[in-house]
């Protein structure tokens, strides 16, 4: 999976297209990520204590890593992502104007 935690993306299928927001949680095992402000549902929450109240929370919900594209940093436009290797690290770069990912 080559979206890590802090990348800005972009989704570009499902309810929330065109959105874009830094990804919370990366679930490389489900192929899933956390998005900030997408696909926010509400839950309802009951009181733990007496002196609680119930409530609604907004929950971001994962999105599933193909449905979401990385942001290149220099064009700002979606991009596809490859690795590279460089001095013996493997680092990601951008497709589209070949820059390199933090």
């Amino acid at each position: 999976m080559k979206i890590k935690k802090g990348d800005k993306v972009i989704v570009i299928a499902g309810k929330d297209r065109g959105k874009t927001g830094k990804v919370l949680r990366a679930l490389p095992r489900d192929e899933k990520v956390v998005v900030e402000g997408v696909y926010i549902s509400k839950r309802h929450e009951k009181p733990t204590s007496k002196r609680q109240k119930g409530q609604i929370v907004e929950k971001a919900l994962p999105v599933h890593v193909s449905n979401v594209m990385i942001v290149d940093p220099k064009l700002h436009v979606p991009t596809r992502v490859s690795v590279k290797k460089l001095q013996g690290k493997y680092i990601r770069v951008t497709k589209k104007s070949n820059t390199q990912l933090e």
